[in-house]
C-alpha cells in the first residue's frame, strides 16, 4: 500500500525550485555540488510546507529531464534526502516526502508561535498586535450585563446578533452607504467570512482571481477548497492595482469570484485610490465576477495624509446594493486577533443564502463575543481602542524601518501609510533560505512565496509592525544574521544559535 497522500509533478516541482535561484555568486562565495542545491531546495519547499508531507515525487528520470540536469544528480539529491529524513521510498510505491522524527510538522499559513516559545524567538510570522487594554477588558464586562437576556436563549443567531447587524448596517451607513441589517451576516472572523463565500460562489475547480502578491492564509483558504487560482500583478510600489491586467484576466479567464485588499493591501501595504476602485468595480460587473472586497485593515491608516476623509470611499461604494461586490470586515486587525468576530456586507439574497448554507458549518457565532464588539461600537471604545492601535502600530513601523535600514541597507521596500506589514525585497536572495536560516538565529520571518502562486516572490520577505524599541533593533540584526548565513552558503544544522532575548 502506498505512503503518499498526494503527488507532486515533474513540471510544478521545477517551477517551485527554479524560482528558489540566489542572486549570481560573488568572489569567494561557495556554490554546493548540484545535487545538494537540489535537495536543499526540496527540503525547504517540505519545511515551508509548499510541497506537502506524504507528496509523492516524481521518478528521477521524469525530474532529471524537467530540471535538465542527469538522472545522476537527481539520484544523489533524493539519497541525501533519505539519509536526512526529509524522504522515503520503497520498491513499486515510489518516494514522498517526510519529516525527520522529532521535528513539527510544516505549516501551510501563518500560525503564531505559542506564548511559551517567545523568551528566545522573536516572531514576525503573525501580523497581529496584543489587545488594546483597557478596551478589552472593558467590552467584555459590558458584554457580561448584556448577556443574560441572551442566555435564556438557545444561543444560535446564525445571521447574528440583531444588534450587532443594525450596529454595523449603520456603521456603513455612516460612511456614505446605505446599508439595512439584512445586508449584513456576523461571520466568525474574516477567515470565517471568506470561507462560506467562497463555497457558496467557488466549488471546486472554479477560478478565483487574486492579487499577486495576497495574504497568504487566504491563498491557502482558497486552495484547500480547490480553488483554481489567477494570479494578477500588483502595480510596483504602492501603486495598488493593474487595471489593464485585471481587466484582461476579468474577460479572458472568466473568474467566478476574484479577491481584493484595497486598503493598506497584505502584504504590499499599497492603498487603491478611488478611481481604481470604481474601474475594478466596473470590470468585475461586466464579467459576471464576484467581487470579495477584504477591509480588515481599513482603519489602520498611519499618516495623517490618509486618515479622516482622505480615505477613498470603499469598494463597495460603487455597488451599494451589493449585487456584485460582497464586502468583509473584521475586529482582528484594528482591534484584536483573538477577537474572532468578522462581517459580511452584501445584497439581502446573497445573505440569506450564506445564511442558510451556515446550517452545515458552524452554525452561528460567539454570542460573548458579539456582544463585547456591540459595546465596543455603542460606546465609542471601539474608536478609541483603534486610535491606540494605530499609534502602536506606527511606531513599531517607525523603529522596524530604522533598524533595517540600518542592518540590512540592500534591502528595498517602499513604506507604507497603514496596515500592518512591510514588504521588503531582500537584496536579492531566496526569501526561503533566509527564513530558514532566521529560524535558526531566533527570528521567524515568512518568505515572499508563502504570498504568491507556484512559487513567485522568492526574492521577498514580510516584516509585520507587531515589535518596537529594542526588540526591532534585535530582530533586525538577528535578520543579518540571517542573511549572512545564506550568503556564506550554509546549510541545514549549525550556525549561529538564538539568544535569550527579554523586551
Amino acid at each position: 500500500m502506498a505512503q503518499w497522500t498526494s503527488a507532486v509533478g515533474a513540471a510544478q516541482l521545477a517551477r517551485l525550485l527554479m524560482s528558489q535561484q540566489d542572486r549570481p555568486a560573488g568572489p569567494g562565495t561557495r556554490r554546493p555540488p548540484a545535487y545538494r542545491a537540489l535537495a536543499d531546495g526540496v527540503r525547504l519547499l517540505v519545511l515551508e510546507g509548499r510541497v506537502p508531507v506524504a507528496a509523492r515525487l516524481p521518478a528521477e528520470r521524469e525530474l532529471a529531464l524537467a530540471l535538465s540536469v542527469s538522472r545522476t544528480t537527481v539520484a544523489a539529491a533524493y539519497e541525501a534526502l533519505r539519509a536526512e529524513g526529509f524522504l522515503e521510498s520503497r520498491r513499486g510505491a515510489g518516494s514522498w516526502t517526510a519529516v525527520p522524527a522529532g521535528n513539527p510538522l510544516p505549516a501551510r499559513g501563518l500560525e503564531p508561535l505559542p506564548p511559551e516559545a517567545l523568551g528566545s524567538m522573536i516572531d514576525l510570522g503573525c501580523a497581529a498586535l496584543p489587545a488594546p487594554e483597557p478596551w478589552l477588558t472593558r467590552a467584555v464586562q459590558g458584554a457580561l450585563e448584556e448577556l443574560p437576556p441572551y442566555a435564556h436563549t438557545h444561543g444560535d443567531y446564525p445571521a447574528g446578533l440583531p444588534v450587532l447587524r443594525s450596529m454595523i448596517a449603520d456603521r456603513y451607513t455612516a460612511r456614505g452607504i446605505p446599508t439595512m441589517p439584512e445586508q449584513i451576516m456576523v461571520t466568525t472572523g474574516a477567515m470565517g467570512a471568506i470561507d462560506a463565500i467562497c463555497h457558496l460562489f467557488g466549488g471546486r475547480g472554479e477560478r478565483i482571481a487574486v492579487e499577486s502578491p495576497s495574504y497568504a492564509n487566504i491563498l491557502q483558504l482558497m486552495r484547500e477548497a480547490g480553488a483554481r487560482l489567477v494570479p494578477v500583478a500588483m502595480a510596483e510600489g504602492l501603486g495598488g492595482w493593474d487595471l489593464d491586467r485585471w481587466r484582461q484576466v476579468l474577460r479572458e479567464a472568466a473568474p467566478r469570484i476574484a479577491y481584493v485588499v484595497a486598503d493598506f493591501h497584505n502584504p504590499t501595504g499599497a492603498l487603491a485610490d478611488e478611481d481604481q476602485r470604481r474601474r475594478l468595480v466596473e470590470a468585475a460587473r461586466s464579467a459576471g465576477t464576484v467581487l470579495i472586497a477584504d477591509e480588515t485593515m481599513t482603519e489602520l491608516w498611519l499618516d495623517e495624509d490618509v486618515s479622516g476623509g482622505a480615505m477613498p470611499r470603499p469598494v463597495c461604494g460603487f455597488d451599494p446594493a451589493g449585487s456584485t461586490v460582497i464586502t468583509v470586515g473584521s475586529a482582528s486587525k484594528a482591534f484584536w486577533a483573538g477577537m474572532r468576530i468578522g462581517w459580511v456586507r452584501a445584497a439581502p439574497d446573497v445573505i440569506r443564502s450564506l445564511v442558510a448554507a451556515r446550517a452545515y458549518a458552524d452554525l452561528g457565532t460567539p454570542v460573548l463575543e458579539q456582544l463585547a464588539v456591540n459595546w465596543l461600537f455603542g460606546t465609542g471604545g471601539w474608536e478609541q481602542a483603534v486610535e491606540v492601535r494605530r499609534t502602536q502600530a506606527r511606531e513599531n513601523r517607525d523603529a522596524l524601518v530604522a533598524a533595517v535600514r540600518r542592518e540590512l541597507p540592500e534591502w528595498e521596500f517602499t513604506v507604507p501609510q497603514g496596515g500592518l506589514t512591510l514588504w521588503v525585497r531582500a537584496g536579492g536572495l531566496s526569501g526561503s533560505r533566509i527564513a530558514e536560516a532566521g529560524e535558526r538565529v531566533g527570528v521567524r520571518v515568512p518568505s515572499g512565496p508563502r504570498f504568491g502562486v507556484d512559487g513567485a516572490f522568492e526574492g521577498y520577505v514580510r516584516l509585520p509592525f507587531t515589535v518596537g524599541g529594542a526588540v526591532a533593533e534585535e530582530a533586525a540584526a538577528r535578520l543579518a544574521a540571517a542573511v549572512r548565513i545564506v550568503e556564506s552558503g550554509g546549510t541545514a544544522g549549525g550556525g549561529e544559535g538564538p539568544r535569550t532575548f527579554v523586551a
